[in-house]
């Protein structure tokens, strides 16, 4: 689906009187790998407590309910804090924002280090997801206003990608510090790692190339405004259940039940499943630069390429719950590669919102398109919990292949939601993209006489 605004399909060559610095040059990459760096730090400390979390349940004195309360929580902060640091972004640019970000995860993880109590590290995990919820849409606002149009959507896959790498560093260096160094050391040294980001950040980082760049005013009339605004557009509710559709299985895979389903559920060793975990990095990281070159080359087709990813999905989640008792080693490995090729192709969601937007209101657009896949990822993972509760009332210790075949099932709901959802809002786009002239060349030659008089 889709197409680019008039606004995006202003080449550099026609900005050059209003531009500090050229689209893509070497201050452009300069401003995108000290934002990545912040991105890598932020889903570092997003994930570090999936590495953490048996010496957390030991430190805390708590339940594996209670340990699994801090990622809900975090995850909950994060999506409930999309469109206000949306619309924030648009007001204050990206600058400031990743480094409120940056301040505020720290000083988060600084407090983590040295809390003993279950409810402090609560509330230090609700700081960390709110600093989270700053840094991503505040990378992607740098992305579409540094790069030329035409290569912003590959950017957008690579910064996706490059992200992966917090995730790495959470399961390896971590682990290790963790285990040699202890737990206040470890957290404490992921704190100070902010400090010297925020030092690059104030260095080399600039909201925008161009000598003069709109802003939206601060003030809640404007701020709900901006928000109406974005909503209004067919392409940023596209972007939304695009959005929902496709990231959410891949999130609840990673962060809360793939561990117990591959293990309880399908009977692998510790080992075993760690290694299909880390396969799902892997996975997002090479299919991120094919979908990347999709739909840079096939702007008007990005909304089939997610029907077609989620279609695959549902497939694969379906062979493996109606595969009588455990599933083959070479299918688990088929279910991994295709749910992780979920988290790349979210993005594309991104790129639908720059798309249908104006810069000055990129920043409320993205943020309702992020809500999307961590809302479906939070109500999943309560939803998957309470099934898992009631046919298995002994807890864990009674979980078997047939009690995740039912709760696991529960994905088809959010799915088939998503999917009616994304088919509605694709022919409104589509509708809007043949009748205004200023997406006419995306518009495909095969389908640009039929559908203009």
């Amino acid at each position: 689906m889709s197409a680019v605004t008039a606004e995006s399909a202003t080449t550099a060559t026609d900005l050059d009187d209003g531009l500090r610095f050229r689209l893509g040059g070497r201050r452009a990459f300069a401003v995108w790998l000290t934002a990545i760096a912040i991105y890598v730090l932020a889903v570092f400390h997003r994930t570090s407590l999936g590495v953490a979390g048996i010496i957390a349940a030991d430190r805390f004195g708590i339940s594996s309910a209670q340990l699994a309360t801090f990622a809900m929580v975090q995850l909950a902060v994060y999506a409930a804090m999309q469109i206000p640091v949306g619309a924030l972004l648009d007001r204050f640019g990206s600058r400031v924002m990743l480094g409120a970000g940056l301040l505020t995860m720290s000083s988060a993880q600084l407090a983590f280090a040295f809390v003993e109590s279950y409810a402090g590290g609560i509330v230090a995990r609700i700081f960390v997801g709110m600093g989270d919820a700053m840094v991503f849409v505040s990378v992607l606002r740098l992305v579409a206003l540094w790069f030329p149009p035409a290569r912003v959507p590959m950017v957008t896959q690579v910064t996706g990608l490059l992200g992966q790498l917090g995730a790495l560093v959470s399961a390896g260096p971590l682990a290790y510090a963790l285990k040699e160094l202890g737990w206040t050391t470890s957290f404490l040294a992921a704190s100070v790692a902010g400090a010297v980001l925020a030092i690059a950040l104030a260095v080399v980082v600039l909201d925008s190339p161009y000598r003069e760049h709109e802003r939206t005013e601060l003030k809640m009339r404007a701020v709900g405004r901006a928000v109406r605004l974005a909503w209004r557009q067919p392409g940023t509710r596209l972007g939304l259940w695009c959005h929902f559709t496709t990231q959410f299985s891949s999130n609840v895979f990673a962060i809360m039940w793939g561990f117990p389903f591959l293990t309880a559920g399908q009977g692998l060793s510790t080992a075993q499943a760690s290694t299909l975990l880390g396969l799902m990095v892997v996975t997002a990281i090479c299919a991120s630069p094919v979908f990347g070159v999709y739909i840079t080359r096939y702007p008007y087709s990005r909304s089939t390429l997610v029907l077609g990813l989620v279609v695959a999905i549902m497939a694969v989640w379906g062979a493996v719950l109606l595969w009588p008792g455990r599933a083959p080693m070479w299918l688990l490995v088929l279910l991994v590669v295709i749910t992780a090729a979920g988290g790349p192709g979210s993005m594309i969601g991104f790129d639908l919102a720059r798309t249908f937007n104006p810069s000055n209101r990129i920043g409320s657009a993205t943020g309702i398109v992020n809500v999307g896949g961590f809302a479906a990822a939070l109500g999943t993972v309560v939803l998957i919990g309470v099934v898992l509760d009631h046919v298995a009332p002994g807890g864990p210790s009674t979980y078997t292949v047939d009690s995740f075949r039912w709760a696991m099932a529960v994905q088809y709901l959010v799915w088939v939601t998503g999917l009616v959802m994304i088919v509605r809002y694709r022919r409104r786009t589509r509708s809007v993209v043949h009748s205004d002239e200023a997406y006419a060349h995306l518009v495909p030659a095969r389908l640009a006489d039929r559908a203009r008089p």
